[in-house]
């Protein structure tokens, strides 16, 4: 008899997790935490040559910036790195980007962190822009 009462009081139990009760935590979204996110460097030279407006910032160390960088990108070395400091974008989306990504993917955390929002860096870095046989400015 005892054993029927619980398995009575089992499928009851069941049941009533079944018709669609839901607890607090299931009517609340999970936070998107904002972090560092890659682009391709075939994709970002196809939104530069849309007119896309984007704003590039090369990470590296003026020595390497002048030996070559995107065109139109600005210099703020990681080491020097203050996303409260970083230029107003004008509405720009800002993509940052170093050698090979370590230090740009820093840089992305940081920035994400200061502001909340996903930053986008350069996949593979210039390194992999030059692979693509992508154009790269010299000083």
């Amino acid at each position: 008899m005892l054993r029927s009462l619980l398995a009575l009081a089992a499928a009851g139990l069941l049941a009533a997790c079944s018709a669609g009760a839901t607890t607090a935590d299931d009517d609340v979204a999970a936070p998107h935490l904002a972090g560092a996110l890659t682009i391709e460097a075939k994709a970002l030279a196809t939104r530069i040559e849309a007119g896309e407006q984007i704003q590039l910032i090369d990470v590296r160390t003026p020595e390497e910036f002048a030996e070559g960088h995107l065109e139109g990108a600005i210099n703020v070395p990681l080491d020097s790195f203050d996303p409260a400091a970083l230029p107003d974008t004008g509405g720009a989306e800002r993509v940052l980007y170093c050698r090979s990504a370590r230090r740009s993917a820093e840089a992305a955390e940081k920035l994400a962190d200061a502001t909340g929002r996903d930053a986008v860096h350069l996949e593979g870095g210039i390194l992999a822009w030059e692979k693509a046989g992508l154009p790269v400015e010299r000083d």
